[in-house]
């Protein structure tokens, strides 16, 4: 599969990672407060909250913790205001990286953020300098396991999907962002569980990286992920099969 796959992959362990810290707890409390309080309380009519709900659970996140951030989005109980905000800049090599978050003080977070890509050799850029380079769509990935390579392929085109490739280990679907929930729940319905579902910014054209280049990049963007303000970090380096496998080892 391509850059994002493997890097979707490091996310996921990342994710389970951090469940364990607690911090992501926070990060899925702001997205459901946020989430909210641009759709409202109702998870039938606001897809954003559905999904912040979704991924709350899935890393154990209480219930009464999920109900709260959903009032405090509503304005039903008091709680710290959150604005969304995006950060944009390069890394080590001139990697673009694209960065989502929320904060209750914009210029605090900005000067947090800048600090890191100036500590990790990359700097932080002005607004818009490369997200051009990133376009968001659905990305799913399903495991190979789940079912032949021609059905599957069958199957999701008729279930909306853009495009699928493949690889020894898995399928990876790739939709429209407005696509993404008919695609998901269609595979879901037909008994294949998904191993990773999300509306992410995926690069255009990727960066083929050396092991160095990878190292580097990755501790950017683990910096970045650290940070309680950054709910996503995504980059448009590509990562070989080769320097992958040495890295995990």
């Amino acid at each position: 599969m391509g850059g994002h796959s493997k890097w979707a992959n490091i996310k996921h362990r990342k994710a389970a990672q951090d469940s364990k810290k607690g911090k992501v707890w926070t990060k899925c409390s702001r997205e459901i407060t946020i989430a909210a309080k641009i759709g409202g309380g109702k998870v039938e009519s606001n897809a954003r909250l559905r999904k912040a709900i979704e991924d709350a659970r899935a890393v154990n996140m209480p219930a009464e913790n999920v109900k709260r951030a959903v009032q405090k989005g509503t304005g039903e109980i008091p709680g710290v205001v959150y604005e969304e905000l995006t950060m944009e800049g390069y890394g080590p090599g001139g990697i673009a990286i694209y960065c989502e978050g929320t904060t209750d003080n914009r210029n605090r977070t900005t000067n947090e953020i800048r600090r890191i890509f100036e500590n990790h050799g990359g700097n932080m850029g002005t607004p818009g300098c490369v997200a051009f380079l990133f376009e968001k769509r659905g990305v799913i990935a399903v495991p190979r396991a789940a079912m032949a390579e021609d059905a599957f392929l069958e199957l999701a085109l008729e279930l909306g999907a853009e495009d699928v490739k493949t690889d020894e280990s898995g399928y990876e679907v790739l939709t429209t962002q407005h696509s993404f929930e008919a695609v998901r729940d269609g595979l879901k319905a037909k008994g294949l569980t998904p191993e990773s579902a999300e509306v992410a910014m995926l690069p255009k054209t990727s960066v083929t990286v050396d092991r160095a280049g990878a190292e580097k990049n990755l501790k950017v963007i683990e910096a970045l992920e650290e940070h309680d303000d950054v709910a996503n970090v995504y980059a448009n380096f590509d990562i070989p099969d080769e320097v992958l496998a040495a890295l995990e080892k």
